[in-house]
């Protein structure tokens, strides 16, 4: 059996990363505890820290396992809306009015999954503000930084951060080893600990191999992101040409492996939409609602669709006008 906490040569990358990629430094004995995968953390981390009864504030457009995990633990989620013409960012002085009292921990995610927005060093600092005014563990949910992103940010970055946010993160979009399972959590100590308790009962350590890979993935060079973000960008580009051909609008500026797109004014809605689109070119679009009521009236697409299904797509829209 390997280290509940893993090997110390793979919490020496994941803090050599953090220091590289974002200018924070953790320290790889007490504030790393590396995952099998960054979705199990979400429910280590409401098993560490949440009891039957308390309220979770959850993203809505988001990611929805947040919910289903937070009801698995016999808490409440409670929705924040997160709006387009707020650039998906949380009206904070607005939550703030609410009855947060029994919120034990907020959910939040930037680059946001699914719409692709990123949070400003301004906007990480509210959050990390409200947090401590509230009183509220927030825990950043961040595999989506090294994804045609060209600026990526942790809410670790922000002074005073670690005292109220964990965050999470994983090699299965930077470094395509989604089957692998590798990911991280990073906090002060106090926490991880609290969430080491939980995953100490859940695993019987990640196996040596799979830790080898990872410290090696952690240490790639600036070419390794070069063409990462060469692949999805060309995807992206045939994507965004699949969505024209529908009528959509989307912002070309948003990161991650999604495009996010609004639909048509005057379309149905948007599993009505993707419903005719399934049997008619026999293509699966997600819907928006999936992720959430303010999902309604959008759809998105995957990056993770290779270029060439998305052209043959891109041709049964064209061949069967």
């Amino acid at each position: 059996y390997q280290s509940y906490q893993g090997l110390a040569e793979l919490r020496q990358a994941i803090a050599d990363f953090y220091l590289e990629k974002f200018n924070v430094k953790a320290d790889p004995g007490t504030d790393i505890l590396p995952l099998m995968g960054s979705k199990e953390g979400i429910m280590h981390i409401s098993m560490a820290f949440l009891n039957p009864g308390d309220e979770v504030l959850i993203p809505d457009p988001g990611y929805p396992t947040y919910r289903a995990v937070t009801r698995l633990v016999g808490a409440t989620p409670v929705a924040y809306d997160l709006k387009e013409d707020q650039n998906w960012f949380p009206d904070l002085e607005q939550l703030g009015k609410e009855d947060l009292s029994k919120v034990k921990l907020m959910w939040v995610s930037y680059p946001h999954m699914p719409t692709g927005a990123v949070a400003s060093k301004k906007q990480w600092k509210e959050l990390v503000d409200f947090a401590r005014e509230k009183q509220i563990l927030m825990v950043n949910d961040n595999p989506y930084s090294f994804v045609l992103g060209t600026n990526p940010k942790s809410i670790l970055q922000i002074e005073g951060a670690t005292e109220v946010a964990l965050e999470l993160n994983s090699l299965s979009k930077t470094f395509n080893m989604a089957g692998w399972r590798v990911g991280m959590v990073l906090g002060k100590a106090d926490h991880i600990n609290a969430i080491l308790k939980v995953k100490s009962n859940m695993d019987s350590g990640m196996f040596y191999g799979i830790q080898k890979g990872a410290i090696a993935a952690l240490k790639s060079g600036r070419s390794w992101f070069e063409k990462l973000d060469e692949i999805y960008d060309a995807r992206r580009q045939h994507m965004f040409e699949l969505a024209t051909l529908l009528n959509c609008t989307f912002d070309p500026r948003a990161v991650g492996m999604f495009v996010w797109a609004k639909l048509p004014p005057g379309a149905p809605p948007a599993e009505e939409f993707i419903d005719h689109i399934l049997y008619e070119k026999d293509i699966f679009i997600a819907p928006g609602t999936i992720f959430g009521s303010n999902g309604e009236g959008y759809i998105r697409f995957s990056l993770c669709v290779k270029t060439e299904k998305i052209e043959e797509a891109i041709t049964r829209f064209k061949n069967q006008k």
